[in-house]
């Protein structure tokens, strides 16, 4: 019996492999049609979104087993379709933004591809919160809501706003600072 040598995949990960290589083989085509449907026939986004898709399975540290492949991939798909949306709608926001702002105080393009990607990595952080400790980051750093009115407003602890607050700011920091 030969030994394997370094970097040789087990029986293991080249079933896994075997498994995505026919799943994309089966199932690539499919997916690209039904993201393009959803996206008014944008075929680039269409593209990029089922690669995506694809990618997410690669990145899973546990084999995925799947008996209905193609719900499987739908709900992977419709997450980056959030995604996708989601990143539309702060870019026009962001826009709005700066077309309202006088030329002197405009930043210019690279301060704003830098500005914009940082609020594009904020609001990722955001949502992947819980909808409680969201709401009082909101309420707290964009209404300039005090904690105690937050625990007021939301039946609970100044400990427990202080605490969301904190695991907010955290990802926010993480987002901005930490590569």
């Amino acid at each position: 019996m030969r030994e394997a040598g370094p970097g040789a995949l087990s029986a293991t990960e080249l079933r896994v492999q075997h498994a995505l290589q026919t799943l994309y083989r089966q199932h690539h085509g499919w997916l690209q049609g039904w993201l393009q449907r959803r996206l008014d026939n944008n075929a680039c986004d269409a593209a990029d979104l089922a690669q995506d898709t694809f990618v997410r399975l690669l990145a899973k540290s546990e084999p995925v087993s799947m008996r209905q492949p193609r719900a499987f991939l739908t709900t992977i798909a419709k997450g980056l379709l959030v995604d996708l949306w989601r990143r539309r709608e702060l870019e026009r926001a962001w826009v709005e933004a700066l077309a309202s702002l006088p030329e002197p105080v405009a930043p210019s393009p690279e301060e704003r591809l830098g500005l914009f990607q940082t609020l594009a990595a904020i609001d990722y952080a955001l949502a992947r919160l819980p909808r409680r400790a969201r709401q009082v980051f909101m309420w707290a750093r964009l209404e300039g809501i005090s904690c105690p009115a937050i625990g007021a407003r939301l039946g609970v602890s100044l400990a427990t706003v202080e605490r969301d607050l904190a695991a907010a700011l955290r990802l926010c920091y993480a987002a901005r600072y930490e590569s």
